[in-house]
This record gives structure tokens, sequence and C-alpha cells, in this order.
């Protein structure tokens, strides 16, 4: 077993999953004043500090996905953020990508930029305690979308910056996402989706990369925000195994998946059935942002110095998905 092996498998083991705190400073504003906070780097920093210090850190998260600006910052008693984060015995992780532009020659498209200089930036965040890092691609569907040259673009991005990533010392999370906008069908997304993931395990294989190494970050397969169409948990659950099975090595250890402007409870059941139904040997588990957070935000707008009832909003959404990463969760343990 590689050492990338052992931190992907410490991510992901019992159920655990990945807390995504990597929100932009222009995310985490909108966020902040839509519950009518102040967005500043104390603020951003007392909201996420009281997640990192929640009983369930110790229980339900393997690694937290943080910005630039969190892991440089320090807690009032001087501790670093990710020594916090470690001594919970979560790993914790760093997004290095500069985010989605628009892709020359195809301008409804992105590209995701971040390369120039990210061997120096990873040594960097390695010597601050990061272990695992995080890379997006966004993808559109419609009916041009994604194009051959989006899908090929993202993916070479990918593995470029998986090889730089496991050279350094830790693990890739490789992130394709097929966003949910738009009016297309689920069997739309499905075929989208496999195609995007197929095209970036051809690159990934292509640069040489240790698949045992690397963690899987895709979307479910659900219909556009905007269907007709939806279909029920159970279908997203058969569908999004189908395309992982036909379109993910053996290798890879597991698969975190993103929540992508899912529900809360949406985002719990549709984990907990792909669990019940999954027939592979991929561990199957979150990265959630938003479906882990939103709940606890919202309290803690409204008083931030009651720490303890923010936490226990999370830690009550941390142990449903943890619950839902092993295939045990159900709807009556939410009034629990």
């Amino acid at each position: 077993m590689s050492e990338l092996n052992k931190i992907a498998l410490k991510i992901l083991s019992n159920g655990k999953g990945i807390l995504a705190a990597d929100e932009s400073n222009g995310t985490m504003t909108k966020r902040l004043e839509s519950v009518n906070i102040q967005s500043s780097p104390e603020n951003r920093l007392l909201f996420r500090e009281t997640l990192f210090t929640a009983e369930s850190m110790r229980d339900c998260i393997g690694g937290v996905i943080l910005y630039d600006e969190t892991i440089n910052q320090k807690s009032n008693d001087g501790k670093t953020i990710p020594s916090i984060i470690s001594e919970t015995g979560a790993v914790p992780g760093i997004k290095v990508d500069t985010g989605a532009k628009d892709l020359a020659n195809s301008p409804d498209e992105k590209v995701t930029e971040g390369l120039d200089g990210l061997r120096e930036r990873l040594k960097k965040y390695y010597e601050l305690g990061a272990r695992f890092t995080k890379w997006r691609g966004v993808y559109i569907i419609g009916e041009k979308f994604p194009s051959k040259l989006a899908i090929n673009s993202n993916a070479h991005a990918l593995a470029r910056y998986s090889a730089l990533v496991q050279e350094s010392g830790m693990v890739p999370i490789v992130e394709p996402e097929v966003l949910m906008d738009g009016e297309h069908s689920a069997e739309d997304c499905l075929i989208k989706t496999s195609e995007v993931i197929q095209k970036c395990f051809e690159e990934l294989i292509i640069h040489k990369i240790d698949l045992t190494g690397i963690i899987l970050k895709p979307n479910m397969i659900l219909a556009g925000n905007k269907s007709k169409n939806k279909i029920s948990n159970e279908e997203v659950s058969i569908k999004t195994l189908q395309c992982l099975k036909k379109s993910v090595p053996n290798e890879v250890p597991g698969i975190a998946f993103l929540s992508g402007g899912q529900s809360e409870m949406e985002a719990t059941e549709n984990l907990n059935l792909i669990n019940i139904n999954n027939d592979t040997n991929f561990i199957m588990t979150y990265s959630y942002g938003r479906a882990l957070q939103q709940s606890a935000l919202k309290f803690w707008s409204k008083n931030i110095e009651d720490k303890e009832g923010t936490q226990n909003i999370f830690n009550h959404r941390a142990r449903m998905n943890t619950l839902a990463a092993q295939g045990k969760w159900s709807s009556e343990l939410e009034n629990k």
C-alpha cells in the first residue's frame, strides 16, 4: 500500500466524508451576506473554526478542504488551522485551482486555470500541513455541450494537476462536475458525465497517475434543475452507479460525491441509496459544502456567540451523512 493510498483511505474509510470548506472569499461573502453577516476574514474564520472544533469532526469527517486564506490563518489561541483539523484525526486539504475561466474558441464553456506556479504553491501547502488537494473542472449540458474541446481541455488540466500533486506527496481530488443547471434529462446527464469521467481517466493514465492515490469527486446523475422529467431517488442511485461502473478503473479507492445544488436532505438520501445499491468495491462517501453547512450557517447567523448550538446542527448533518455513506440512514433518524 502506497503512502498516497494510505492517506486516501484515512480520509474515506468507516463512513467518514469530506467537509468542503474551500469557498472562495467571493462565494463565502455571498453566503454570509445572504444571512446578514458581514464577510470579514475574522467572521469567515469564526464560522469555519466553529465547525472544525465540533465533536463530529472526530467521528464523521476524514478530511477538510481549505481555501488559501484559511490554511494561512491562526485561531485566537495561536494554533494554525491545519493543526486544529489534524488534532481531530481529520486530514487537512487545500483547493489549488484558481477558478474556471472562459474557454477560448468556446466562450459559453469554462476551463479551469491554476497550473502556473503550482509546483511551488504545493510545496508551501505541504509545509503548512496539507496532505490532499482539490481541482474542479466544470461542464455544462446543452445541445452542443459539453464540447469535445471542453472535455479534453479540462481532462488534460486535471491530469497535469494530479501529476504535480502526487509528485509533492499529496492526494489529488479529481473533481469533474457536470452542472445540474438546465433542462436536460437524467439520461443526458448519464451519457455526458460518463464521457467526461472516461476522458479524465484516459488523461490520468497517460500522465502516469497512481490511481490508488486519488479520490474522484463527481456529480450524481440527476435531471437538470429546470427539467420537467425529474427521476426518483432510487433511479438517481441506479444511474449514478451505472455511470461509475463503466467509467472508473477498479484501482481507484473511493468516490466522494459533490452535492451540486441538491438540498441537504436530497444529498443525504441519494448517498444512502447509492450505498444500499453499491455492488462495487469503491468506497462511496460525501464531499459536501452547502449540504453540510447551510443549516448550521443559518443558525449561527442569528447568534454568532452560540458556538454549541451551531455545532449541534453541524454534528447532526455530519452524522446523517456518515450513516448514509454506510447505507444506514433513514428519514426517521432526522428527527431524533
